[in-house]
């Protein structure tokens, strides 16, 4: 999982979103079990950004209406460098090919944001051939879906999410947190509750590892299984969550005082580890190795 955190990092400071690359960063030094050598280089890159940029707050949350300015200028900077005003016929196919063919997740997402803004209409049918004839990383999928939505394509694709045959209207994919069901964010909202109680910086955390979790399991029986509006299911991933979450941080978590704190009894336990062992999967995909496309 720490090696997907590192390609997140790489495409933090690419976007010189450098407020959120220091947040990671925190959270990275926290974790346990690996090569000092990377704890070294975290903590030397956390310093040099502090010293270089420390009006970057964390999380790219403004106060103020300079704050808010700065947040537009990015935005408008960034979106400038993704869609530049000459989209040529090599340069849509360098994009598409990226997207296609690049050995490195990151750049495949990258690539994924510049489609959403190329201005030809075969864009579309080239994304959605893609993603029906070849294997493609869940996360990649995930985001693919997200570039279908944001170019205005609307119908169904099915395709294979993790084993499974899934049916998913494009445009009813999530652009954002707030764009899921609500039975998705109340799990969030019941494990950030919760670890906020033990360490005022998890909630932060529980939200980063919820996300990626679930451009993993969108679309599939793990995650309709979420949709159901009942408490239990709500309590069931929110511990399944909170365990996940301690034990990317730590190292380490108590499964008896997790069951306990959400009340899992003795009748949810079965649909609890069913729940945990959907999250261990997501971990277990990310781990390193996993960061070549699957084509």
């Amino acid at each position: 999982m720490l090696d997907h955190y590192q390609i997140q990092l790489t495409r933090m400071l690419e976007a010189e979103q450098y407020g959120e690359a220091k947040e990671l960063l925190r959270f990275l030094l926290q974790c346990q079990g690996e090569d000092e050598r990377h704890y070294e280089e975290w903590d030397s890159l956390l310093t040099w950004l502090e010293m270089a940029f420390p009006d970057s707050g964390a999380g790219g949350l403004g106060t103020g209406s300079g704050d808010g300015r700065e947040e537009e200028d990015e935005d408008s900077l960034r979106e400038q460098l993704l869609n530049p005003s000459e989209q040529d016929e090599a340069y849509i196919n360098q994009v598409l090919y990226i997207m296609q063919h690049h050995p490195m997740i990151d750049q495949q997402l990258l690539a994924l944001e510049r489609a959403a803004y190329i201005q030809s209409p075969d864009v579309n049918e080239s994304i959605k051939h893609w993603l029906l004839t070849s294997q493609v990383h869940p996360v990649v999928q995930f985001k693919a879906l997200q570039c279908l939505r944001k170019r205005g394509f609307s119908g169904t694709l099915t395709m294979d999410r993790l084993g499974e045959t899934v049916r998913l209207e494009v445009d009813a994919t999530p652009l954002s947190m707030d764009d899921f069901p609500q039975p998705v964010i109340g799990i969030l909202e019941r494990t950030e509750q919760v670890a906020e109680i033990e360490d005022p910086t998890l909630p932060h955390f529980a939200r980063e590892l919820w996300k990626e979790s679930l451009q993993f399991l969108y679309g599939t029986a793990a995650y309709q299984w979420m949709l159901r509006e009942d408490g239990d299911t709500i309590d069931i991933f929110a511990a399944a969550l909170h365990l996940t979450l301690l034990l990317t941080v730590y190292g380490s978590a108590s499964d008896d005082d997790i069951r306990d704190t959400y009340g899992i009894t003795e009748g949810l336990r079965f649909r609890y580890e069913q729940a945990c062992r959907a999250l261990r999967q997501v971990a277990f995909l990310q781990q390193p190795g996993d960061d070549e496309p699957r084509s």
